[in-house]
């Protein structure tokens, strides 16, 4: 017991240290006043935060100071090495390392003060936290990234249902959709022979509340990379460095664990299947986006109008990535089920689950369209697959997608401070 008092009371203590250190770098020392050892801008830093987010990261800076100490795992990935350059740690420093973790759980199982050790480190678990709270922190209208995180499912419940009422208003008012819709008359039958999308949905409608959205979900997104490249204090790379940190993400590096011989996760086991699924994932997704684009060039430039056929690049890429992302989701959410608590945030799997699902929506359902145009049920199934599309451009922002772009940056500072110890 005096071991566990002594430990919180020194992570606390860090902690304190943490958010002065952190307030001085933002207040350029503009207040000087001191309580209780810490600067009041380090007071006002602590009391922003809520208590369980204080406590998210005292945990975490613990642990970094124990790692720090011990250096058992610096071999293991890029978090350890970048954590022994530093000496002190700000907030920002403990963003940076999170973003930079892959979640491989490697370190947790290698470690001898992972719990029930009174030190408690766990870096997968501690670590998915700060991210978590990192993507709030930079996240462009904060109060849409909260609302998502407190109440992930009814959330996408209730924008799913507004996005799905939205096209069903729409279109009421295009007489070919409202006939389509109802399933009456001999109209629908010329409708659903041809598979005209733009039969069942306006035109101005599908085209313009995508762009909106998708502008939206643009400018948010790199917003937030902005402020987190800003708050972790990237240099300008050099093109070497930027090429590596591609490779270093498209190939998930850091998850291939030792030798490649895979990582442990979901449990102690090691196992490649969760860098399988999220390339399928990851790719799933870009081929999907690939096959809209073509769609849309062929579309516009080409007087190549949808349905397109099984032998034209929008239905492979949109095909293939639809089975794609399907499988990479469906994985994605069995082996976050089966992982081991201890290396998992409870706060944040909500959030994540929903995430999952609604990709996985979004790829089935669009795969059912394409084998089922002439269904009757057509007008009903379009505006499924478009609402799951739209709702998942909205959540994107607020959702662990960004962790794509955030862990990219993270890995061009760590590759970039590399390059330069390498060159002093």
């Amino acid at each position: 017991m005096q071991s566990q008092v002594f430990n919180k009371v020194i992570g606390t203590s860090a902690f304190e240290k943490l958010s002065r250190n952190d307030a001085s770098q933002t207040s350029q020392v503009s207040d000087t006043s001191q309580v209780g050892g810490v600067s009041q801008a380090g007071k006002d830093t602590i009391t922003k935060m809520c208590a369980k987010t204080q406590e998210a990261y005292t945990d975490a800076l613990q642990s970094c100071i124990i790692c720090n100490s011990c250096r058992y795992c610096e071999g293991l990935c890029a978090v350890f090495p970048a954590m022994e350059k530093k000496r002190e740690f700000n907030l920002n420093d403990i963003d940076y390392l999170a973003n930079l973790c892959h979640q491989c759980s490697e370190c947790f199982y290698d470690c001898q003060y992972a719990p029930p050790h009174e030190f408690n480190v766990s870096i997968p678990q501690q670590f998915a936290t700060i991210r978590q709270e990192s993507y709030k922190k930079y996240a462009f209208l904060r109060p849409l990234s909260v609302a998502f995180e407190k109440n992930a499912l009814i959330s996408s419940i209730v924008l799913l249902v507004l996005i799905f009422l939205g096209f069903c208003l729409a279109s009421a008012f295009e007489p070919s959709a409202s006939v389509a819709a109802s399933g009456g008359g001999g109209e629908v039958a010329s409708v659903v022979k041809k598979g005209d999308f733009f039969a069942v949905i306006p035109y101005g409608y599908m085209v313009g509340i995508f762009m909106i959205v998708g502008c939206f979900s643009f400018v948010a997104l790199a917003i937030g990379f902005v402020r987190f490249a800003k708050a972790i204090e990237l240099k300008q790379p050099p093109l070497d460095v930027i090429i590596q940190s591609i490779k270093d993400t498209l190939s998930l590096r850091y998850l291939g664990g030792h030798k490649s011989e895979g990582c442990t996760y979901p449990n102690a086991l090691r196992s490649n299947a969760r860098r399988i699924y999220h390339h399928l994932t990851a790719y799933g997704f870009l081929f999907c986006f690939i096959a809209t684009n073509l769609g849309a060039i062929w579309m516009h430039f080409l007087g190549l109008n949808a349905p397109y056929d099984i032998t034209q690049a929008p239905k492979i890429f949109g095909l293939v990535g639809g089975i794609m992302l399907c499988v990479g989701t469906l994985g994605l959410l069995f082996i976050k089920l089966e992982a081991d608590d201890e290396i998992k945030d409870s706060q944040s799997v909500g959030m994540d689950y929903v995430l999952i699902v609604i990709l996985f929506l979004s790829s089935f359902s669009g795969l059912c369209l394409m084998v089922s145009k002439q269904s009757l049920l057509l007008a009903y199934m379009l505006y499924f697959h478009l609402s799951t599309v739209l709702a998942f451009f909205v959540m994107m922002p607020y959702s662990k997608f960004v962790h794509i772009f955030y862990r990219f940056i993270a890995l061009l500072k760590y590759n970039t401070d590399e390059y330069e110890m390498g060159h002093k």
